[in-house]
């Protein structure tokens, strides 16, 4: 019943909705984590707090480290320190200069670079979390341009769209000169991903070349592969 949130290379906050008077608190730092972060997620069902993007130094923000995850000990968000008590740990990604996302899947956590990909997955004491890479030069475009749908990763790339099911695949798309040959990669966090299962489609709405807002959209049906 905690609301996390975590204000792009800067503090996290939670919210008690269960307080007395929750809607009129604000919410408040948590206690001992990280204050230079670039995203945060909870990894189910484990409930870690975890930190992408952080401080290799837990309140400096000059350490912040675009490649490093933190994640707190399991149920508590407040203890961040790595102990032989305790499962709180840190890991540094080799592949990329900086983590650009991380969403939950279904039985894992995918983390992009700006140049691969990487799974996430807990795997309880001693080593609490394995990493894997799965692929390279597929970095994520934006923070935004990834989703996950019936256990598959959906995402753009600076050259691409792919699809991670167990094994790392280039969606075949004839629009693709289209969309690279006119799309302004500046405000990269700009394009996002939409799922409509309904109609089993995935649509990345971005700008296009001279626009600095959303203007333009590509759509991907997975279940017949076009």
């Amino acid at each position: 019943n905690k609301l996390i949130a975590t204000i792009t290379d800067g503090s996290t906050f939670e919210w008690d909705a269960d307080a007395a008077g929750a809607t009129s608190t604000r919410a408040t730092i948590v206690s001992g984590c990280p204050t230079a972060t670039r995203q945060t997620l909870v990894s189910t069902p484990d409930r870690h707090l975890v930190s992408f993007g952080t401080e290799t130094t837990i309140g400096t923000t000059s350490t912040q480290d675009d490649m490093y995850i933190r994640w707190s000990d399991q149920e508590d968000i407040s203890t961040w320190a790595p102990t032989a008590t305790n499962s709180a740990g840190t890991q540094r990604l080799a592949d990329g200069t900086r983590i650009v996302a991380a969403i939950r899947g279904r039985d894992a956590i995918y983390v992009w670079t700006d140049n691969a990909l990487f799974i996430m997955r807990f795997v309880g004491s001693p080593f609490v979390f394995q990493f894997q890479q799965v692929g390279t030069g597929c970095g994520l475009i934006g923070s935004h341009a990834a989703v996950e749908v019936d256990g598959s990763a959906y995402w753009m790339s600076e050259n691409g769209f792919f699809r991670y099911t167990g094994k790392l695949e280039s969606l075949p798309c004839l629009v693709e000169d289209y969309v690279y040959d006119d799309i302004n990669t500046v405000p990269k966090n700009h394009i996002v991903a939409g799922l409509n299962n309904l109609f089993g489609e995935i649509t990345w709405f971005y700008p296009g070349s001279g626009a600095t807002s959303n203007n333009r959209s590509v759509t991907y049906n997975y279940m017949d592969s076009t």
